[in-house]
């Protein structure tokens, strides 16, 4: 429809503004203490999720504060789950070198901290094994996405084992998360998925074309590392992030009022004032909180 198009082309508009802005501060983020990147990270992202009009809704079966020092493992669907998590979980990531040729994000990542590694390199694995555990015993948190690819979120992939290693070296919390996209009404949403054949440029009009998407969050219970061996704390992590997904697909209703769309005139006003969301302007209305 004519309207869908002109909406997603003034969030593209909006979107490109926003990278502009990012791009600018991303020169002097490493300048800046832990905190103050923390809090940049996660307004930026925010602003970015409000900007393509998805919200975010968080089941938990602990505070998220809680989730302060570890490492932290996904499903991975789209290179939109980084500014998922960092909306709500400002952290560093751990991601495949070739993040780093992604236009603009790839140079965002690199500027935010973002580990790479190498896939297929024992070498470079062992290296970045050695920096996790020295990040994690010094009280830092870290995102991996153990599945190494991405999927359209139906399914969960196998997850490498060696990603999870540090942990247990580190005796760190292991914390499980599941995310799945879903449209206004609940249901699944392929669109975000980055999978294929599909060029970065495909992925981001599939998402700028939705009139609104939901990031559904799962957090689901702690793992104390260091009680497992690594082939059954991968087996378990597996598992709950894999019963968290096949959950959040049964269906239910979201709260009153999630499914509001952005007013065409919305989109319009922010088209034409050309204004930036600028840090701060996190809206905690665009995250919904449900406790187990």
């Amino acid at each position: 429809m004519l309207r869908h198009k002109m909406i997603a082309l003034f969030r593209a508009a909006r979107m490109a503004l926003h990278l502009l802005y990012g791009l600018m501060i991303a020169l002097i983020f490493p300048r800046f203490d832990a905190d103050k990147r923390r809090r940049i990270a996660r307004c930026w992202s925010a602003d970015l999720l409000h900007i393509l009009n998805i919200r975010i809704e968080i089941t938990a079966t602990d505070a998220l504060h809680k989730l302060a020092s570890g490492l932290i493992v996904c499903n991975h669907i789209s290179w939109l789950d980084v500014f998922v998590l960092n909306s709500v979980l400002p952290t560093r990531f751990v991601a495949k070198t070739e993040v780093k040729s992604w236009p603009v994000i790839g140079w965002l990542c690199a500027r935010s901290q973002t580990l790479f590694i190498k896939r297929g390199h024992a070498r470079d694995a062992a290296r970045l094994n050695r920096q996790i555990i020295n990040l994690l015993q010094s009280g830092d948190s870290l995102v991996v996405f153990p599945e190494g690819t991405s999927t359209d979120g139906r399914h969960v992939a196998g997850f490498h084992a060696s990603l999870l290693q540090p942990a247990i070296d580190a005796a760190a919390n292991l914390y499980p998360l599941a995310l799945r996209y879903q449209d206004a009404h609940g249901t699944h949403s392929t669109a975000p998925a980055y999978i294929g054949e599909t060029t970065f440029a495909a992925s981001l009009w599939n998402i700028l074309k939705c009139e609104n998407l939901h990031a559904h969050l799962s957090v689901t219970p702690t793992l104390c590392a260091a009680d497992f061996d690594r082939r059954s704390l991968t087996a378990t992590a597996h598992q709950q992030i894999r019963t968290a997904v096949a959950a959040m697909h049964k269906g239910h209703p979201l709260p009153e009022g999630a499914a509001a769309d952005q007013p065409l005139e919305e989109n319009l006003k922010a088209m034409y004032s050309m204004l930036l969301p600028m840090p701060g302007s996190y809206e905690s209305d665009d995250v919904t909180l449900h406790s187990r």
